[in-house]
């Protein structure tokens, strides 16, 4: 059984950074490409960055680059969003989601598995 488990969200102000945990379980972490997405009211859930399977550089979309980062521990089953420098668009549910293979998708359809989602409120 597949679980991933997110962590580290919270209300901060405009510039300040967060770390987000994502624990994963259950299956062979390294086979899997992960993705971290977000979702706020209304929207449909977005791709924030993704790494593949092998340690190629990350995907990100265009509004995080050079503040986000995705650092992924095999060794223990981990994978972590840095986010730095955030502002109040960054807001929404942060998800981690799994997919099997050595690629990633950018789109939620991509992916098998995900995890219940963590807030992440950025007050101006």
């Amino acid at each position: 059984q597949v679980q991933l488990v997110e962590s580290g969200g919270g209300l901060v102000q405009a510039g300040d950074s967060l770390r987000l945990s994502c624990s994963a379980s259950g299956w062979t972490f390294s086979e899997y490409a992960m993705a971290w997405f977000r979702q706020v009211p209304g929207k449909e859930r977005e791709i924030v960055g993704a790494v593949k399977r092998r340690p190629d550089p990350p995907y990100f979309i265009d509004s995080v680059k050079g503040r986000f980062a995705i650092v992924r521990d095999n060794a223990k089953n981990m994978v972590y969003l840095q986010m730095n420098d955030l502002n109040p668009e960054d807001s929404g549910v942060y998800y981690c989601a799994v997919r099997r293979g050595i690629g990633y998708s950018v789109i939620p359809q991509g992916y098998e598995y995900w995890g219940q989602g963590t807030q992440v409120s950025v007050s101006s």
